[in-house]
């Protein structure tokens, strides 16, 4: 009989079911390498008390962040906080990382809770984030996390796999961000409903990892199970360091030890067969992408930044899981040094974690933030879903740089949110309306080269 080959998923999900191989569609137990939750996880021990169950079975394997309202906001935010803590205690759950710390898939990145190769299920839709390290991070439902509490493992269906794949460099301007739109918008938004959709190409490895970060985050808003990138050196280097001082291997900062761990992450890396199958496969050139908007009040309503240019907007929104790093920050600055935000346009600037917002602060980009009229929120989810800081009135408009637009999204139904790139918000914060970057700056490479030197 032939053998065909194994895409991602496939072989992702026959490791974490200990079976040599699966094929799409076939049902499987799998048992998570991490499970995630955050400010639901009260709502989710509830869940877990009604199976009548008193201990978590695998308490190291979950990760907690608290990041969707934070600090609370609300007496009821700040009780389930007071619960969620105290589950953490009792549970022996050791990591649990507090208000402020930042938004959970961020901090799992950075904390190398998540590995190649792993399988993480998370009650967070976009748990697709931790496919940028070539992991398996699916979103599930809080009475399937309870479920994974009580019993370690969880039913899943290997999904088909779609693959995308980008030839040639970005021109100057053009995010990933921008590619995630144009191909959910030339697609559609439920073009991959349960699907295992795979980049590849050089486009995808000439990128930073910040920038490989925004793909499988966006892929939830494409209804896919999971995304998948595969892993390089970037990303093996990036993981090593702060898994070395988590588990305290060799001395801090030693090439021996930190190539012992990179060898160990090449080794449980998963890789698509050449061979394998897909449902759909998808060619860009990068060459010919340019900045994309999504319109309200769909993902998928996209159209390019040139046919939108002077839209009114009254709140610019620069953060999120999706783009609230440091290269995104770095963008925003290089349009706002010497700029003010323009009269009756506020601008949010969140970063994604405590140690961006360090690390933006040591640069001197908090600096150049507060200078232009933004304002700084505490690390965590912020307005993004509608329930914590910068809802917007009714009729107003919010250009942000998160991932999702529908109506109500950021709390206040009868208000519109465009999606864009970092350095498009802070181009439309400056003058007042969506404006493209590159006219509003007036030399943003100049700028983002001096921005560096710093």
């Amino acid at each position: 009989m032939e053998i065909m080959g194994k895409t991602f998923a496939e072989k992702a999900l026959a490791r974490a079911s200990g079976q040599a191989s699966v094929s799409a569609g076939q049902i499987v137990d799998a048992q998570p390498d991490a499970i995630l939750s955050h400010d639901n996880t009260a709502a989710i021990f509830r869940l877990f008390k009604q199976l009548g169950i008193e201990r978590v079975k695998n308490p190291d394997r979950l990760r907690i962040a608290l990041d969707h309202a934070v600090p609370a906001p609300t007496t009821q935010h700040a009780q389930n906080h007071a619960e969620v803590r105290n589950f953490v205690a009792q549970q022996g759950v050791k990591n649990f990382f507090e208000v402020g710390r930042g938004i959970c898939h961020q901090v799992l990145s950075e904390e190398a809770m998540v590995l190649p190769g792993q399988l993480i299920l998370g009650a967070d839709s976009h748990t697709t984030h931790y496919g940028w390290m070539g992991a398996f991070g699916a979103g599930i439902g809080r009475s399937e996390v309870a479920a994974l509490w009580a019993t370690g493992e969880l039913w899943l269906r290997v999904p088909e796999s779609i693959k995308v794949v980008l030839n040639g460099a970005l021109p100057p301007g053009v995010t990933s961000k921008d590619f995630c739109l144009k191909f959910i918008g030339d697609v559609g938004a439920d073009g991959g409903l349960y699907a295992s959709v795979e980049f590849h190409g050089d486009g995808i490895s000439a990128m930073s990892l910040e920038s490989r970060m925004v793909i499988p985050n966006m892929m939830a808003e494409f209804g896919a199970k999971n995304a998948y990138l595969p892993p390089d050196q970037k990303v093996y280097e990036y993981l090593s360091v702060p898994l070395q001082r988590r588990l305290e291997i060799g001395d801090w900062g030693s090439q021996e030890a930190r190539q012992s761990l990179i060898s160990n992450l090449q080794s449980h890396s998963l890789f698509a067969d050449a061979d394998a199958t897909y449902r759909a496969t998808y060619t860009y050139d990068a060459s010919t992408l340019e900045p994309m908007i999504a319109k309200p009040h769909r993902v998928d309503n996209v159209s390019p930044l040139s046919a939108l240019k002077g839209i009114r907007i009254q709140q610019a929104f620069l953060g999120t899981c999706t783009n609230g790093r440091i290269e995104d920050l770095e963008a925003a600055c290089a349009v706002l040094k010497g700029k003010q935000i323009a009269a009756g346009t506020r601008m949010l600037v969140i970063p994604a974690s405590s140690e961006i917002l360090k690390e933006a602060t040591r640069r001197g980009y908090i600096s150049i933030l507060l200078d232009a009229g933004a304002v700084i929120g505490v690390p965590g989810c912020g307005p993004c879903m509608g329930n914590h800081m910068g809802v917007p009135a009714v009729g107003e408009v919010t250009i942000s740089t998160a991932n999702r637009n529908f109506r109500g999204r950021m709390g206040t139904r009868d208000a519109e949110i465009y999606l864009a790139s970092p350095a498009v918000v802070a181009a439309s914060a400056v003058a007042g309306v969506i404006a493209d970057p590159r006219e509003v700056s007036g030399g943003e490479e100049e700028k983002r080269r001096g921005i560096e030197e710093r």
